[in-house]
């Protein structure tokens, strides 16, 4: 009875409806292509930002270079005396040792902070001693005068060949040594102050001992090397 009352005469269907079929849902899940589009936006964003900051830092340096010309700093060894240079038979060095350092600045518009002045005296690449300088201001186109004095011994280890060496060079009266600078400086331009630069300064001289307290002749003055 209940299937007949569902159908009319024609096959039409009148019994409770039916519920559509259930709708897939496409959930879209990222995948690399987007992440890697992301970041390649980001990298070529990070390029421009670091070429631009090249380009006007350069464009800067030129400016300033065009502008105010600035030359190296000249360092010279103008005197040295050598009172005292013995090597014992225990490894001890026993020295006395005193420079002259001419420090020429020669640019006319820019002056020198000299903020850390350690001098290193080596022989054969052994550092005997060492001493730290006043800090000071260098103005433009000025001559400063620096006055390390090494004195007092140490123990350092000679090899066959350095003992060697040593022996020639007491026989001549004449000994080489590495005297380094190790600077802190910045420079004053007008009013401002450039960032701090650390440059090294290498002296190779041939100093002749002294005799009687007195100072050996034919010392040379000797031209130091600078590295930025």
């Amino acid at each position: 009875m209940a299937e007949k009352q569902a159908h009319d005469l024609n096959g039409a269907y009148y019994g409770p409806s039916v519920p559509p079929p259930p709708v897939r849902q496409s959930y879209h899940r990222p995948g690399r292509g987007s992440g890697c589009g992301c970041c390649g936006c980001f990298f070529r964003f990070l390029l421009s930002v670091v070429i631009s900051v090249v380009v006007t830092l350069g464009l800067a340096i030129l400016i300033f270079w065009l502008i105010f010309r600035p030359n190296n700093i000249k360092f010279h060894v103008t005197d040295a005396s050598l009172t005292q240079f013995n090597f014992t038979a225990d490894n001890t060095l026993q020295y006395n040792l005193e420079l002259n350092i001419t420090v020429r600045n020669p640019n006319k518009k820019i002056g020198v902070y000299y903020e850390l002045i350690s001098v290193r005296a080596h022989y054969e690449d052994q550092r005997f001693d060492s001493v730290n300088l006043t800090p000071f201001y260098q103005g433009h186109k000025n001559t400063s005068v620096l006055s390390p004095v090494f004195v007092g011994q140490q123990l350092v280890l000679l090899g066959a060949d350095e003992l060697s060496k040593l022996n020639v060079e007491k026989n001549a009266g004449v000994y080489s040594f590495d005297v380094k600078l190790y600077l802190r400086i910045k420079f004053k331009v007008g009013k401002i102050k450039t960032w701090r630069f650390k440059p090294k300064v290498k002296c190779d001289l041939n100093v002749p001992l002294s005799s009687n307290g007195t100072s050996a002749s034919g010392f040379e003055t000797t031209k130091c090397d600078i590295d930025f």
